[in-house]
């Protein structure tokens, strides 16, 4: 039987587990909305799954820091680069986007690259923060290695995300959030809570073979006995090395432009094998389209493009056609009345939470029914 939990509630047991965990209020709002963003849209991989075994975890591990006191190492008119300290990514991504924005309506264009942060959730968020403001917005960011380049079985790469958002004239923005790899590290965790497997293809073994028991895949992506392979699939033959280069696109400007760690100084392992934090980089541009043609001006003609591309002739059988945020858009709209589904694993880790953090007020209704 599906659970479901109503929005409020779910965004006040958020907020305050995050408090809970030493995150400032205000900090604690935006990790929370970040959160609630992702399963609005239906990315179920990094909203509530997300809170306890990533954000609480790392906390409770010393590995990331519950306040983020980032500050800004270099600045120009059109430029910045932040620290974020090793704080929690949300917070400084947040505001490097917001500075971005800022940037953009004053010179047309704006970027700010963060060092020492750590995962930030959906890259969709900060570049829908663009979108609103009548940007297009541009987001990435390097992660742990999980990645095998052409022609390799070694987890080198990130799943580096290269995400874009740009304003239209319809309800939603074009808004293209996906991971360089042919599936992202979320998604196993997601598929292991499900008890089901991965879909073949999708990971590689160190000896070459395909690996599809979800729970073993992620042991062995942290051993590094494991690789995901890049979009496009393994090889050449199925232009793997379109994903590879994108995603190495990706960790260049996600590295070089702050002077940060990449590849294998990623994996959050420390030489005796013990823990350490990530120092992840991201990077954040906003583009104006008023310093253009005028805003009003894209979005007409990005929302005709994007209608004339769902008209297209369809494939015998298929119902629709989509273009970038408008399943998101459609998710949203069935969720906004239902409220937010959650599984029996997830179940479990917020009573874990609850009652960890003594936040004996909130009672879910899967324990009302039980």
């Amino acid at each position: 039987m599906t659970v479901y939990l109503e929005w409020e509630n779910y965004r006040k047991f958020v907020k305050a587990a995050f408090m809970a965990y030493g995150v400032p209020e205000e900090d604690a709002d935006i990790c929370t909305e970040v959160l609630l963003d992702a399963d609005k849209k239906g990315i179920d991989s990094h909203g509530a799954n997300r809170l306890k075994p990533i954000y609480l975890d790392r906390i409770e591990q010393g590995i990331q820091l519950p306040t983020t006191d980032w500050e800004v190492v270099r600045e120009t008119p059109t430029t910045a680069v932040l620290d974020g300290h090793d704080g929690m990514g949300q917070v400084v991504s947040y505001h490097a986007m917001k500075m971005a924005i800022k940037k953009a309506k004053e010179f047309g264009m704006g970027m700010v690259a963060v060092r020492n942060s750590t995962h930030y959730g959906i890259s969709g968020y900060y570049t829908d923060m663009a979108a609103k403001a009548g940007c297009v917005g541009v987001s990435g960011t390097n992660a742990r290695p999980s990645i095998a380049p052409t022609f390799s079985v070694e987890n080198k790469l990130g799943t580096n995300p290269l995400t874009w958002s740009m304003p239209t004239d319809e309800e939603f923005p074009f808004s293209f959030d996906a991971a360089t790899s042919i599936v992202q590290r979320g998604k196993i965790e997601l598929y292991e809570r499900e008890g089901r497997d991965t879909p073949e293809g999708m990971v590689i073994g160190s000896e070459g073979q395909t690996l599809t028991d979800s729970g073993e895949i992620l042991d062995a992506l942290v051993s590094g006995d494991a690789a995901l392979a890049p979009l496009g699939g393994i090889g050449e033959e199925l232009a793997g090395y379109k994903g590879y280069n994108f995603a190495t696109v990706v960790e260049i400007l996600s590295s070089a432009l702050q002077a940060g760690p990449f590849l294998s100084a990623l994996s959050g392992v420390a030489a005796d094998g013990s823990k350490k934090k990530f120092h992840l980089g991201h990077f954040f541009i906003a583009i104006d389209t008023e310093a253009f043609m005028g805003r009003e001006i894209f979005e007409e003609t990005a929302g005709e493009l994007l209608r004339e591309l769902r008209a297209a002739r369809k494939v015998p059988g298929a119902d629709r056609i989509y273009t970038a945020g408008e399943k998101e858009y459609l998710v949203w709209q069935e969720r906004k009345e239902t409220g937010l589904p959650i599984n029996k694993s997830v179940q479990k880790e917020f009573v874990k939470i609850r009652d960890a953090a003594g936040l004996t007020d909130f009672v879910f209704p899967f324990e009302e029914e039980a």
